[in-house]
């Protein structure tokens, strides 16, 4: 008997908020599914030294996306591990995907602040040179700012149409992820 061949590739979007296992979980569908993990966060630091660099890290996530895209459509799966925060956002990656041809999974990981401040408190002390830390002041804005996906989302339901004043979800994506789309 051969080998099940897959014909759809998927994109694995990671949504969640800081220190709640998003890198954690994406490594391990990283390994998986032989995937490509896109991490901003390592990234960042050995060609900035910061987490955001003057608005950078958009930038860096489309070129992400633009890679991802390319990926997908190759056949490839892929993994964004952003934590995209806003359903904007997150219908935007899916959209793209399917333009790709490929699928698009959510994965949300949900955190309590408790242990949330824990594994923020371990990962200062034990990955340094590999993590930005974050005050509680920051943890409180980034959880006022983080919508939390709905279960039509995380089911894979119908997509919102693109925000007023774009056409498409590409055009949308463009602006806010400058590099992502040629």
């Amino acid at each position: 008997m051969g080998a099940v061949s897959r014909t759809t590739s998927t994109l694995f979007v990671m949504v969640g908020l800081p220190a709640s296992g998003k890198t954690t979980r994406a490594k391990e569908l990283e390994a998986e599914r032989r995937a490509l993990r896109l991490t901003p966060d390592e990234w960042m630091i050995p060609l900035f030294a910061d987490n955001d660099a003057d608005g950078k890290r958009n930038v860096l996530e489309g070129r992400f996306i633009w890679l991802a895209l390319r990926a997908l459509s190759h056949g490839g799966d892929v993994i964004l591990d952003f934590g995209v925060w806003s359903k904007v956002e997150r219908t935007a990656l899916r959209a793209l995907a399917a333009t790709a041809g490929a699928s698009c999974e959510l994965v949300y990981l949900e955190i309590d602040r408790d242990e949330q401040r824990r594994r923020r408190d371990h990962r200062a002390s034990q990955e340094r040179e590999t993590t930005f830390y974050i005050t509680d002041e920051d943890l409180d804005e980034y959880q006022r700012l983080f919508v939390p996906p709905d279960d039509s989302e995380l089911s894979g339901g119908e997509l919102d149409p693109p925000p007023p004043g774009h056409t498409s979800w590409s055009s949308w994506a463009g602006e806010w992820w400058p590099t992502s789309i040629e």
